[in-house]
């Protein structure tokens, strides 16, 4: 195999480096040993105002997708790029993520505090045969920024085949199987794991025609009016408990943290109002 021809190097693709003497190639030497050492700026985020502040470094423009499998060699083919476009995310007074053009979509996790808590019985990542795409995949929590992934047990917290409820955060099992999601029709080939594959995306950047589906569906879970959001709320007013008592329904609490949501003391207020109007205490 050739030798790699270094970039600061003043020299022809397979020659030698020519010696001169002159003050021009010296010039040459110089110019391109800089070009060699330029940076590349990235993207940073942006504060729309004072009120909030950056949750996350700034990344880089793509990454690649889970590395896909020949069932031939059953090795790992090349990867495809993902391009992140959009900017980074900030953070409210409330806690909330505030994603540009995106104002009803307003998870208070991101997905490394979703991991970091305790989720998905640690199996989200784990290899999986999609019925989707037809192909099967492995590895692909490695397209994860690696401080998302800081101080976790891969192989337990991150990418086990085996569900363990004790990972979790409130030590309960819940949500369903991936071939139950598949036939029901949730997910799509862009993001086989299904909707947390997306929010990882599209909370780095990326964009796609799928994402307001996506973001209806939290809406529907975890939103203002969402069904599992205001489950908890009522089920917390019903028994005269706080919004933080964890023995009640960690099930639900475990499948909103899923969903990117952690039911904070506001909006318990907010809703636990509008029941207490209703009669519901």
């Amino acid at each position: 195999m050739p030798k790699r021809t270094s970039t600061n190097d003043a020299s022809t693709a397979g020659g030698k480096r020519q010696k001169t003497g002159t003050s021009q190639a010296k010039r040459a030497k110089t110019t391109a040993s800089k070009k060699g050492t330029q940076k590349v700026a990235q993207r940073k985020p942006v504060s729309e105002s004072d009120d909030v502040a950056s949750v996350s470094k700034s990344s880089a423009q793509s990454k690649s997708y889970p590395k896909e499998i020949d069932p031939k060699t059953n090795k790992e083919q090349d990867a495809s790029d993902i391009k992140f476009t959009a900017k980074l995310p900030t953070r409210n007074k409330k806690g909330e993520l505030i994603f540009e053009g995106t104002p009803d979509f307003r998870p208070n996790m991101t997905p490394k505090e979703v991991m970091q808590a305790g989720s998905f019985g640690g199996t989200y990542f784990r290899p999986i045969k999609s019925s989707i795409t037809g192909k099967s995949y492995s590895g692909v929590w490695k397209e994860l920024p690696k401080d998302w992934l800081e101080g976790l047990n891969i192989g337990k917290q991150v990418s086990s085949s085996v569900y363990d409820e004790k990972v979790n955060t409130y030590k309960v099992k819940c949500g369903g199987s991936l071939e139950m999601w598949e036939s029901s029709g949730w997910i799509h080939k862009q993001d086989p794991y299904g909707w947390f594959q997306w929010y990882c995306r599209f909370y780095q950047g990326r964009r796609t025609a799928d994402d307001d589906r996506q973001i209806g569906r939290w809406l529907r879970c975890a939103g203002v009016q969402g069904r599992w959001r205001n489950n908890l709320i009522t089920k917390c007013v019903k028994s005269n408990s706080s919004y933080d008592n964890h023995t009640i329904s960690p099930v639900v609490r475990q499948t909103l943290q899923h969903w990117g949501y952690k039911l904070t003391k506001e909006d318990y207020e907010a809703y636990a109002k509008k029941l207490k109007r209703k009669g519901v205490a």
